[in-house]
């Protein structure tokens, strides 16, 4: 399974602050768990059907041009970045 040292290396490499690893080992844990849970569902023989399109009912791709920068209509934008909402544990 994920140890606190596995967590302590990704938060680094994602240069993310995490106070207790450990905390963070049991919520990694619980998604194992429930993904282990999900594959148990024994879907594998379930045939999932899609309707066929044609080509010719498909939109033809085209260039639109945008004269704004884009990033100055974002909100909670300052300089070169976006603020993001704070994710809460």
């Amino acid at each position: 399974m994920v140890s606190e040292e596995e967590i302590e290396l990704v938060s680094k490499l994602m240069r993310i602050d995490i106070d207790n690893h450990k905390e963070h080992v049991e919520k990694v844990h619980a998604m194992i768990d429930y993904f282990d849970i999900l594959d148990s569902a024994g879907v594998e023989s379930e045939e999932i059907s899609m309707p066929e399109i044609s080509i010719s009912n498909l939109r033809k791709d085209e260039y639109i041009p945008f004269d704004d920068k884009l990033i100055e209509k974002l909100n909670h934008y300052k300089g070169t970045y976006v603020r993001a909402p704070k994710m809460s544990s």
